[in-house]
């Protein structure tokens, strides 16, 4: 069996338990782009809860963070668990009457700013909630980026979902049927203008350009390696890969898919 990447681009089954890859994916295109930006500019993961509409004043999407926070130093080993305290005496218990999991990720994207603080470019790598359920809330934030005139770069590597990033599909080129990904790039000079990447599923994962400062050459973010990283260290040759996918690949598609598995050793032949 191989442990590396079956796929020569993006491996679709990668979009089961996305929020797993979603956040190493977004460390390593922040290294990789810190590696190569200039020296005044930095690349920063960003986090926020969205409450409502947001702020249109702020420029910066419908980012949220807390007004009061509870924090604690941890010392060596695990964080500390928390465990209910035994009734004594007359005390009022404050006690919940269940306790659940909660599947909902917080919005992470990445940030390139000058040393000021100043947004430059902002970097969304979709999550299956852009594309779903959140994809209203996602769209007023890419719509304040791009009214801000801030640079934005949407890196979709799911095929499920609705269409999402900021151009619109009938100004694409016709699919063949054949499954692809997606990236596109808006430039804050050129508001009119989309810089589109279209990645075939068949086919390794171009190199795109990301835009910073109008007196800055642009930077190449390849993805593959990355991808094939996160294929490593995710262990992901573990995946059950019987598992149907959240979005089916076409018949052809699917039976290239299943040869790659078999001569990878993650399927058994027939």
């Amino acid at each position: 069996m191989k442990l590396e990447n079956p796929f020569p681009g993006m491996n679709p089954w990668l979009e089961i338990g996305w929020e797993n890859t979603h956040a190493t994916l977004l460390t390593y295109i922040k290294d990789s782009l810190n590696e190569s930006l200039p020296p005044d500019l930095r690349v920063r993961t960003e986090e926020g809860v969205t409450i409502g509409s947001g702020d249109s004043e702020t420029g910066h999407g419908a980012k949220r963070r807390p007004d009061v926070s509870v924090t604690e130093s941890w010392k060596l080993g695990e964080p500390p668990q928390w465990q209910p305290e035994p009734a004594t005496g007359s005390t009022l218990l404050a006690e919940p009457d269940q306790i659940v999991l909660e599947d909902h990720v917080p919005p992470r994207w990445l940030e390139i700013t000058d040393s000021t603080g100043r947004l430059v470019t902002v970097i969304e790598l979709l999550s299956p909630s852009n594309k779903t359920y959140d994809r209203l809330e996602y769209k007023l934030r890419q719509h304040r980026y791009l009214e801000c005139h801030v640079n934005l770069v949407e890196i979709d590597l799911l095929l499920a979902g609705a269409h999402t990033v900021a151009v619109s599909p009938d100004l694409l080129k016709p699919a063949d049927g054949s499954a692809r990904y997606m990236v596109c790039a808006a430039r804050a000079a050129m508001s009119s203008q989309r810089e589109i990447y279209l990645l075939p599923l068949r086919e390794r994962l171009k190199p795109v350009r990301i835009p910073l400062r109008a007196t800055d050459k642009d930077v190449i973010l390849d993805l593959q390696p990355l991808i094939d990283r996160s294929y490593q260290t995710g262990r992901y040759w573990q995946t059950d890969y019987t598992r149907p996918l959240p979005q089916p690949l076409s018949d052809a598609d699917a039976a290239w898919a299943t040869e790659l598995l078999k001569e990878a050793g993650l399927l058994h032949r027939s």
